[in-house]
């Protein structure tokens, strides 16, 4: 191929100011044959092209100009393997590659096939990897620190456990900090975090150097696991290794304080950091989110003013802040914000918007916008179906529900578990049960504890509570407190006696700590009862049974502003594990009487 040739092919396009002198200098100079500056030759200035124009994403200029090359040597098939890869075209690659072992005279080099292997992973594709794994052994290119890394690497993404990949990682012999680090986020993204703290600690034992991506996975694993105490010992060994200047780094600090609900120290790290960027903001945003969305709001504001542009996923987590808040006006105004914005096209974004209508008691405007929406996935369909079920709209649920499977989406639990509750809500019985058998028995998924706790309400909202007593019997594992708490409210609408039964098996048995399911329990004696006396032994009894006080949260919106009340049961101290001991002797002889 001729540098004219170049030329004309590459005038439509910017070319690198390198690239371009040289073609030029290839077309109009001569140079003597000793000249030790010798213009690079017409082949590997069409590969220098090919790689620029995949870094422009132009993918169709490049693959014009490879197949224009009448000699194409090993690093112009690698540059379109890499190219294509970098450019998540997967399949493009492998069929690159796969043409370069018919046509190439070259075998393949370390760089192919740590490219190649790159599209492997991202095609999850553990047959095709194996094969590259094969010839990496074949032509003896295994020991390269680069296939060795992408072996891993394609090993942790497409195998069913971790066992592949650490047989690989004990063989490499020189192992860098990116050999540790793709182990660790290969454990890590399984949700193993302690596997991934595990390799973080041998790393650290071994004295190898870390670098700032393989502190911020160890943090993401502690997220994963919720552990404070790991994350704050990791959060040490940053400061101590110079890393807290990183913004992903204190980014992922950040986050994992969030996730393990430390907001004072979330908000802290975020005060002392010289520099932050848009996911800084975001992630405060998310952290108080669901604890605090009035705080959530207010970081919200502050961002705008210092300059920050909000996008998608801000506004995602400010929307459900206005959702936990149930406070309509707010909603509505961020929404204007996202039109004006031209966001409304960003499919998670209009997912929190249907949610946020529909918990702020608007069902139809979120109708609406489901309705408007261009594109729908699986979580839009379960939020409308969630947010007709709260509101009582059981029969549209269910339309809802024939019509997603219609569209060709197929329901997963949450689903079910969505169309079951909505059907409870709206006493549709047996059109409830009719799913619980089509969940089983056409889309295999077998049922867990809420999904039962969904079915014992359904039958127990429509009066059938010998039904829902006999289906907890049959479970196949011990029902928890959901389900209890599903059939103990059935039983304060339609009988007592077998509802005196499920509460002493959940207080002797269950022992419950959550106080939803001890205010309906208490809720029977008080309502169907009224035995005021035996009442409040009773609440005795499980106050030292859950050794916590039970709080109480009410609120409501005046004048625009939403107004909380929160009473705190007073709580005479901790109780030995031996309650039954401790108890006066009226409470206990209540005990004796309910074993």
């Amino acid at each position: 191929m001729s540098s004219r040739k170049l030329l004309t092919i590459s005038s439509r396009h910017q070319l690198p100011p390198l690239i371009r002198n040289s073609l030029y200098w290839t077309q109009n100079c001569t140079t003597q044959l000793n000249s030790p500056f010798q213009p690079k030759t017409p082949s590997i200035l069409a590969t220098n092209l090919i790689k620029s124009y995949f870094e422009q994403g132009l993918i169709k200029q490049a693959r014009v100009l490879f197949d224009e090359m009448p000699d194409r040597d090993v690093v112009a098939w690698t540059a379109m393997i890499a190219g294509y890869s970098s450019c998540s075209h997967h399949s493009s690659a492998w069929r690159v590659f796969y043409g370069m072992m018919r046509e190439c005279k070259d075998h393949p080099n370390a760089f192919t096939l740590s490219s190649v292997l790159k599209a492997c992973k991202g095609m999850k594709s553990l047959c095709c990897g194996a094969l590259i794994h094969g010839l990496a052994l074949k032509h003896g290119v295994d020991g390269s620190i680069y296939v060795d890394n992408a072996l891993l690497d394609m090993y942790a993404t497409c195998c069913v456990s971790m066992e592949d990949a650490c047989l690989v990682f004990q063989d490499i012999c020189f192992k860098n900090d990116v050999s540790w680090t793709t182990l660790i986020t290969g454990f890590t993204h399984r949700g193993d975090g302690y596997g991934g703290l595990r390799v973080f600690r041998q790393m650290l034992l071994d004295e190898a150097e870390p670098n700032p991506f393989s502190f911020s996975i160890a943090v993401r694993a502690c997220a994963s696991i919720g552990s404070y105490t790991y994350g704050k010992q990791i959060h040490g060994a940053i400061i101590k290794y110079g890393f807290d200047s990183s913004i992903p780094v204190m980014n992922s600090i950040l986050d994992m304080y969030c996730r393990c609900s430390c907001l004072c120290e979330a908000r802290h790290c975020f005060h002392i950091m010289t520099q932050r960027d848009l996911i800084t903001w975001n992630t405060l945003i998310a952290g108080y989110e669901k604890t605090d969305p009035n705080v959530s709001l207010c970081i919200f504001s502050q961002m705008e003013l210092q300059g920050f542009c909000p996008n998608c996923y801000t506004f995602t987590s400010v929307i459900a802040a206005c959702s936990n808040l149930a406070v309509l006006g707010c909603g509505q105004q961020v929404h204007c914000i996202i039109l004006q914005r031209g966001l409304e096209g960003d499919l998670a974004l209009g997912n929190a918007l249907i949610d946020m209508y529909a918990k702020c008691g608007s069902i139809l405007d979120s109708s609406r916008y489901f309705g408007e929406m261009c594109g729908r996935n699986l979580v839009s369909w379960t939020s409308m179906m969630i947010g007709y079920g709260t509101h009582g709209y059981g029969k549209e649920a269910v339309e809802l529900f024939d019509e997603m499977v219609i569209s060709g989406i197929k329901p997963d639990r949450i689903v079910f578990m969505a169309v079951l509750s909505a059907c409870s809500h709206a006493g549709l019985v047996d059109e409830g049960l009719s799913y619980f058998k089509s969940m089983t028995a056409d889309y295999k998924i077998t049922p867990d504890q809420e999904i039962y706790g969904c079915v014992v309400d359904l039958l127990g909202r429509g009066g059938r509570v010998k039904e829902a007593y006999d289906l907890i019997e049959s479970m196949p594992f011990k029902p928890d407190e959901s389900v209890w708490g599903a059939f103990l409210g059935a039983c304060k609408a339609h009988g007592l006696p077998l509802g005196k039964k499920a509460a002493r098996r959940l207080v002797y048995e269950i022992q419950p700590i959550y106080s939803v399911f001890i205010n309906v329990f208490l809720n029977i004696f008080y309502k169907r009862i009224y035995k005021w006396a035996f009442f409040v032994e009773v609440r005795l009894l499980l106050r030292v049974l859950t050794r916590k006080a039970l709080i109480g949260v009410s609120s409501m919106l005046v004048q625009s502003q939403k107004r909380s009340r929160i009473v705190r049961e007073a709580f005479p101290g901790s109780f030995p594990y031996n309650w039954v001991s401790a108890l006066p002797p009226s409470i206990r002889s209540l005990s004796e009487r309910w074993r």
